[in-house]
């Protein structure tokens, strides 16, 4: 299978812009992404090789016809040279430079001090030190020292001088070692009132809180738990209140429970509590994220949709109101031969939950349908829903071939965009072709956010008897969660 990776070292996006088959132009290309296969061999591109966007600058392309008009796809100009790298950034360059001086003033201040303390040895001022102590005093300067406050450390003669006031013989450093050991100790144990896993502790950790959260950084997730108003911090727990974590440890197990689905065992380690308080947590959390957000109106009017939509849309499909499409979660097989019955999906060859997801062109999600059983068709869920009350007349709804639901939305004066049946024919026209492949790439948009909200590991597996009795309410705060995240539909879409 070839490898279509961006091939820029340090880069893992999806490469798009291949090389230039002139040869000037292609070595213009491997100078300016400073790849080598070794040391003293240089590196070519094969035919799979690819340069993704993010390398180019805005006028590395051309973004209207030879006529005036836009275009719908962007061209790279023939002259075009990949520029932006991480080593070109200068904030980049800046921190890399920064950090190469502290690590250089680190060793310096290192060296120095055994300088020192080795002059002193050979002076006969202090005979008696070792060299495990010497360096174990040196550890604990320079960690000092990496914690950022070199204002308030004191200078290497000062430590030197503290050396030597506090050892004077051998035997009275042990004493004073092992009593400033024990003292340590007790003030580490004095000290551990805090959990094991709090969210504090990723404060400068954005990768952590994305692993772990499903936002993308420290204070997106402050900003998500502040949506849910003050109600937070008074809530009526399902089983019994509980004191010992705090509220934005309690959101935190939650958003770890729906984005890496790990067992309340697990969970229950992590954050030093019981089984039963990671279960009362996350099932009151589940419902009251739910409600909290249920009231707010996430159905945007025409005017927002057409404002916020791509321009692709807004030139082929101005009246577009949603996009829809049906998803489905795993679940564990009943016991009950009814709900056996009524939850096995004959596309998916298993127990699922099914829901109707639909968002606006610009990549919002404005509609969640309640969970039904896996054996509900696409139809009965549309029939169900309240898309006919929410939609306007003369509004648009794209689907795909499933929904054959024009006779739902027909009274509303509400147009259904669905691909064209076969009806019996052996072939289509070219016409209806093109059109059919024009509405199933701009459907795919919905794909890629049901697609985004999957990455709430809860959703692809299978959910326990109890998640699936929550199941409505987990699966829309899993997709409200992804309204929170940067958008992944461009503008040019």
């Amino acid at each position: 299978m070839p490898q279509t990776m961006c091939c820029v070292p340090f880069c893992s996006r999806k490469g798009r812009h291949k090389f230039p088959k002139d040869k000037q132009r292609q070595a213009a290309w491997v100078q300016a992404i400073r790849r080598v296969k070794t040391k003293f061999e240089i590196w070519t591109p094969s035919e799979y090789s690819y340069v993704c966007e993010n390398h180019f600058t805005e006028d590395d392309y051309h973004t209207i016809t030879y006529a005036g008009n836009e275009r719908r796809k962007r061209a790279l100009r023939k002259t075009a040279v990949p520029s932006i790298f991480f080593w070109t950034n200068k904030a980049t360059v800046a921190k890399s430079q920064e950090r190469k001086e502290r690590r250089l003033e680190r060793e310096n201040r290192k060296r120095k001090l055994f300088e020192d303390v080795t002059n002193m040895e050979q002076s006969g001022e202090n005979t008696s030190f070792e060299p495990e102590y010497i360096a174990t005093k040196i550890d604990i300067v320079t960690s000092d020292i990496d914690v950022g406050a070199s204002e308030e450390v004191v200078t290497q003669q000062e430590c030197v001088e503290q050396i030597i006031s506090i050892t004077d013989e051998k035997v009275t450093f042990m004493d004073s070692f092992v009593q400033t050991e024990c003292e340590t100790e007790d003030a580490a144990i004095q000290t551990t009132t805090t959990l094991a896993f709090s969210i504090n502790k990723f404060e400068d950790d954005e990768a952590a809180v994305h692993f772990y959260a499903g936002l993308e950084n420290y204070m997106k997730f402050f900003f998500v738990l502040n949506t849910l108003g003050p109600a937070a911090y008074h809530l009526n727990y399902v089983y019994h209140s509980i004191t010992s974590i705090s509220v934005a440890d309690q959101f935190f197990i939650t958003l770890i429970k729906l984005r890496r689905h790990m067992t309340n065992f697990e969970l229950s380690r992590l954050f030093n509590v019981s089984e039963s308080v990671v279960s009362n947590i996350f099932i009151t959390w589940v419902f009251f994220m739910e409600k909290q957000w249920k009231e707010i109106n996430i159905w945007p009017s025409q005017t927002l949709v057409h404002y916020f939509a791509p321009s692709s849309f807004k030139r082929l499909y101005p009246k577009t109101r949603v996009i829809i499409d049906g998803t489905e979660c795993p679940i564990k097989k009943s016991k009950n031969p009814t709900a056996q019955q009524a939850t096995f999906s004959t596309y998916k060859n298993r127990n699922t939950v099914k829901v109707l997801v639909g968002s606006t062109p610009g990549g919002l999600i404005s509609y969640v349908s309640p969970a039904y059983g896996g054996a509900t068709s696409d139809s009965q869920i549309v029939e169900r829903s309240s898309l006919t009350r929410l939609c306007s007349k003369s509004d648009s709804i794209m689907a795909d071939k499933g929904f054959n639901v024009q006779d739902i939305f027909a009274p509303h004066d509400v147009h259904i965009n669905i691909p064209t049946f076969f009806k019996k024919q052996n072939r289509i026209s070219n016409e209806t072709a093109i059109k059919d492949r024009k509405i199933s790439s701009k459907r795919v948009h919905v794909e890629r956010i049901i697609g985004l909200g999957k990455s709430y590991k809860i959703l692809t597996e299978p959910l326990t008897s109890t998640e699936t009795k929550l199941s409505s309410e987990i699966i829309f705060v899993c997709f409200m969660l992804c309204n929170f995240r940067n958008g992944i539909v461009s503008t040019y879409a």
